[in-house]
């Protein structure tokens, strides 16, 4: 059996429904193929099953996990599946495992950071996980602020090494998925010291523990640091504690793609430039931002059926009582989530191709569009992972008490997920450094640097400062033109206000810490544009399906015209919109839900 395609017995299993709900994905048709695949091998076998998970101990939950990370491996051999199967299947498996950042962190850390050699090394033995890799980089202390990292490495030149320490309580590195149990390797960031002189924060490779038995190397301190929120969940995961106490490595296993040290102790610059970094980070966000969107659909999805199944009140004469979707409340909390869940994954996969054409120049050079996607990235991340947390409890709270229990999924799909909106960059600060980016190319407006990418309407924030909407009528509110402009006026004009009321501070640090709030709203209106934009360009594509593309167009709306409704002082108080056109817009929004009811019924 070389394939999945010769496998996948069918068995009644829970599954997105395309024809009940008349609605497809309108992505790469061969992906969506390949997933469906995948997953009908996952549900199909019964050594993934997950319906117990709830009801495990701790124990018991991490006996389960090591057992179907290893059969998973297994099947993905005996398969041959391509490392983009390999990828699905791992993901279809839905449990947070130390393979998770094996595979996500430890593996791409490498790549990046890694010299030609040192990946001749390493990697041929993370892809036959012949070594275990997790990615240790926060720590007790210090989280979002890397550069605060308090672990050292402080080359020995007597014996070419470098000697790993945990000075303080606080140095220990704290959370890495992957370290509490399973990890034989981490890729350890640490203070980079050499002759008395701190260069800060670099990546080493470390082994951890004995391939013969397990145990820990000396000088390291290492365990689990114990139960998370929730049921299951993400209690899958060996998140871990780590300490070390004068740990010699050789030299040559600091990452040294953009800087060595060389057999003498000195410290030195590579021709490569250290900005090459940064594609690694965006391909992580990306992948965040394509999660938020398979989260928020599978929360959606339990939403959407409960809501078509249950009845409550409204029974006449004996008969049966009204489905809670018909209920315009229900509709108003749930139509806008359904929206959202299409409008990431259509920026999820724009930022695929971001990924692309920042690999692409970076090689080349050219490091002109960096700063924007960086700024991108980060508040991309932010936002979506946010609204999904929040989405996924709003789906909880739409199937009222059963929705509370472990069985309904969403308890345990939300505590697995809303660790998102802190790992890889807490979401406020990442929203903060968006508005730093956004203030700085405010600043530069008046100088002929003309914004990109993302930014590129901010070249017309004389014209945007000025326009009026044009909405007379409802149906206006339909015009794509008409949306982009409301929602380029409204960030424009927060991000002006906000660089504004920053120059009254002599000190520029205190006034960002003073405005912090407002910039963080101005970075969101920012973000929100960047999906609204994507969303309205994957519609002016070629998409397959009969009848699809009228459906996605009047989620397109809802997404926008519920943006507008729920931040409505933003658009009058910039003077976007006026209170008139502000009730056309809840008008058109009440009309679209009807047509998605429609559609559902």
């Amino acid at each position: 059996m070389d394939g999945v395609d010769q496998l996948a017995p069918e068995r009644k299993k829970a599954q997105f429904d395309v024809d009940e709900m008349k609605i497809v994905w309108a992505g790469s048709r061969h992906a969506f193929q390949v997933s469906d695949r995948i997953a009908r091998l996952v549900a199909s076998d019964p050594a993934f099953r997950k319906d117990n998970r709830a009801m495990l101990s701790r124990k018991e939950l991490f006996k389960n996990t090591l057992r179907k990370a290893a059969y998973a491996w297994k099947r993905i051999i005996e398969l041959r599946l391509s490392e983009e199967e390999a990828s699905m299947l791992r993901s279809s498996v839905d449990e947070p495992a130390f393979t998770d950042l094996h595979w996500g962190m430890f593996v791409p850390a490498i790549k990046g950071q890694g010299t030609d050699e040192q990946h001749q090394k390493w990697l041929p033995l993370a892809y036959k996980m012949e070594i275990i890799g997790c990615y240790a980089q926060t720590e007790l202390g210090h989280g979002s602020n890397v550069q605060g990292l308090e672990t050292t490495a402080t080359f020995d030149p007597q014996t070419d090494e470098f000697v790993i320490h945990s000075p303080t309580l606080t140095s220990s590195k704290w959370w890495p998925g992957g370290l509490g149990k399973a990890s034989t390797h981490a890729v350890v960031y640490a203070r980079l010291i050499t002759d008395g002189q701190d260069h800060g924060v670099n990546g080493f490779i470390v082994q951890l523990r004995s391939l013969e038995d397990h145990s820990p190397h000396p000088g390291i301190t290492i365990g689990d640091i114990g139960m998370k929120f929730g049921n299951g969940a993400y209690n899958t995961m060996d998140n871990g504690v780590l300490r070390f106490e004068h740990v010699r490595i050789p030299r040559n296993q600091m990452l040294m793609r953009v800087s060595q040290v060389t057999r003498e102790g000195k410290y030195v610059q590579s021709n490569v430039p250290r900005q090459l970094l940064y594609g690694t980070m965006v391909y992580v966000r990306q992948t965040i931002v394509a999660d938020a969107s398979c989260a928020l659909s599978r929360a959606v999805c339990i939403a959407t059926r409960y809501s078509a199944v249950r009845r409550q009140f409204g029974s006449k004469n004996g008969g049966p009582e009204t489905q809670v979707i018909d209920y315009k409340t229900q509709q108003n909390r749930l139509f806008p989530l359904l929206a959202s869940a299409y409008a990431f994954r259509f920026v999820g996969e724009w930022l695929k191709w971001l990924y692309t054409d920042v690999t692409q120049r970076l090689q080349a050079n050219d490091f002109s569009t960096l700063p924007e996607a960086h700024a991108c990235t980060a508040g991309l991340k932010s936002l979506t992972t946010t609204a999904t947390a929040d989405g996924i409890e709003e789906c909880r709270k739409l199937c009222g008490g059963h929705g509370y229990l472990c069985s309904s999924g969403l308890p345990e799909l939300f505590a697995v997920y809303v660790p998102a909106c802190t790992y890889e960059g807490d979401n406020i600060v990442l929203l903060l450094q968006v508005a730093r980016f956004l203030m700085k190319t405010v600043s530069q407006l008046g100088y002929g640097n003309m914004p990109v990418g993302t930014t590129t309407y901010m070249g017309r924030a004389e014209q945007l400062m000025q326009c009026h909407c044009g909405v007379q009528k409802a149906e206006d509110w339909l015009n794509p033109s008409a949306i982009l402009e409301a929602f380029e006026a409204r960030a424009i004009r927060m991000s002006v206000a906000c660089a504004q009321n920053l120059s009254k501070f002599t000190n520029q640090e205190e006034g960002f810490a003073e405005l912090a709030a407002d910039l963080v709203e101005a970075a969101v209106a920012h973000c929100q544009l960047i999906v609204v934009s994507k969303f309205i360009e994957k519609l002016q594509q070629d998409i397959p399906g009969k009848g699809v593309k009228p459906i996605l167009e009047i989620l397109c709306h809802i997404y926008a015209l519920h943006l507008v409704h729920k931040h409505l002082g933003d658009f009058v108080s910039t003077g976007c919109i006026t209170a008139k056109q502000a009730s056309l817009a809840n008008e058109q929004l009440r009309s679209l839900y009807s047509q998605v009811f429609t559609c559902v019924k």
